[in-house]
């Protein structure tokens, strides 16, 4: 299936979670293609020129808003507290570790458009594997 040019995108407010200070609030980007159904492209705007980006599954995500998920580099999980319902995303790299807070809602929506763009169970269809195959094989 040719799904060329059909993405989603969106601003994300969430906190950068600074272990005895007060949370840091920045923005992150996603990005959605159906090109790439199984992944989300997340920029984080941290103030430098450059975001730091990570793509993460969109699965983790998905699943991630209910009950935790992820294990190594990338974890998620629902937060556990009062008022806005919000989830935790954990990352580490070999350059350190980070841990956001990200308010559901919004995060919800935008899953939502993905899944609008190439429903679950459906991302196959919208791979091409020889193309794939083909990009690896003339690197």
């Amino acid at each position: 299936m040719n799904s060329s040019g059909i993405t989603a995108s969106a601003e994300l407010g969430l906190r950068l979670v600074v272990p005895d200070r007060t949370a840091v609030p920045l923005v992150a980007r996603l990005d959605y293609t159906a090109d790439d159904p199984y992944a989300i492209k997340v920029a984080f705007h941290t103030g430098e020129d450059d975001p730091v980006e990570w793509i993460f599954a969109r699965e983790l995500l998905t699943v991630g808003i209910v009950r935790p998920v992820g294990e190594g580099d990338v974890r998620v999980w629902p937060a556990k507290g009062e008022g806005e319902q919000t989830v935790n995303i954990s990352l580490s790299s070999p350059f350190g570790k980070a841990q956001f807070d990200a308010p559901v809602s919004p995060l919800a929506e935008f899953l939502h458009k993905t899944y609008e763009i190439v429903p679950a169970g459906q991302e196959a269809d919208h791979v091409d594997l020889d193309a794939e195959i083909e990009q690896h094989l003339h690197l």
